[in-house]
């Protein structure tokens, strides 16, 4: 029995959204539990770094830098943007005090998610669609039957392959909000 797209591929992205979810509670945890808080409030610069590091990929990709193998980079990308954002979870915890810093986290959350699809889901779920036709037309089936039996297949490929219609919006909206995050914190702290 093949494994349908939702077996092979969305079950990958749901373990690694769970992770980001159960690292950021037992980060949360841990600091709390061993009395180091104050930590968790400077995790989001070394998270926020990772994310910005993690453009090079994108820079890249526009040919707006010409260094760097962009099959490396998209592994930067994908391993900086996803643990970057973990130690930003980690640095909000349960401790929002005003609505920029939720705002800027539920939007890098949906930007996380969002890369996730395009990571996990979009080209290995092009790769199965494409495996099963062929499959089907190996057993000899006619091209409408073909469309028929990965009919369920092709519509969840066709809903996953608008994610990039999100994830760069989502991205310009989550960089403004942290923006504006990170200069309030300069000015109510008082560093500038």
């Amino acid at each position: 029995m093949t494994k349908t797209i939702w077996r092979k591929h969305i079950l990958p992205f749901a373990v690694l959204v769970g992770l980001l979810g159960a690292g950021t509670v037992l980060g949360d945890y841990v600091l709390h539990r061993l009395d180091l808080v104050w930590i968790g409030r400077y995790l989001g610069i070394p998270g926020t770094l990772l994310i910005i590091g993690s453009l090079a990929y994108s820079l890249r990709k526009r040919k707006m830098i010409s260094s760097g193998n962009p099959k490396s980079l998209l592994n930067m990308h994908e391993f900086s943007a996803w643990l970057g954002s973990l130690l930003v979870l980690i640095h909000a915890g349960v401790h929002f005090n005003a609505i920029l810093p939720w705002l800027a986290t539920v939007a890098m959350g949906i930007n996380t998610i969002s890369g996730l699809v395009g990571k996990l889901l979009l080209g290995r779920s092009r790769e199965h669609v494409q495996a099963q036709r062929d499959h089907y037309q190996l057993r000899g089936l006619s091209r409408p039957e073909v469309e028929q039996a990965v009919f369920w297949d092709a519509v969840t490929l066709d809903a996953m392959t608008r994610w990039r219609k999100v994830h760069i919006p989502i991205f310009v909206v989550f960089a403004v909000l942290g923006l504006g995050h990170i200069i309030s914190i300069f000015l109510f702290w008082g560093w500038i």
